[in-house]
């Protein structure tokens, strides 16, 4: 027999358990990297249909969050706002355009 010809046969192999375990951390990666992909495409809070407002004199942020809050926390639509209209801060200038939520 040509000795340069003949593969090396490992002298162990996977046993049952062996496998399983490869198994559970193939698939356990393999979850691990779809939910990190499918992150990007969960849906957003951001509300799709929006309407402008003009600013009055006098008028503050949270008098126009409280009119588009629909009863919700007024906080949470001053912060929405803020996000929405990219904000540096709640102080408005009359005549100011504002984003709310239609």
């Amino acid at each position: 027999m040509n000795t340069t010809t003949m593969t090396h046969v490992p002298d162990y192999r996977l046993t049952r358990r062996g496998r399983l375990v490869v198994f559970v951390l193939a698939f356990t990666t393999l979850i691990a990297m779809a939910v990190l992909l499918a992150d990007g495409s969960v849906a957003t809070n951001e509300a799709g249909a929006t309407e402008t407002v003009v600013v009055e004199p006098g008028q503050t942020l949270w008098e126009i969050a409280s009119d588009v809050s629909e009863g919700r926390d007024v906080r949470d639509m001053m912060n929405h706002l803020v996000d929405l209209n990219s904000l540096d801060s709640v102080v408005l200038g009359a005549g100011q355009s504002l984003e709310v939520p239609a």
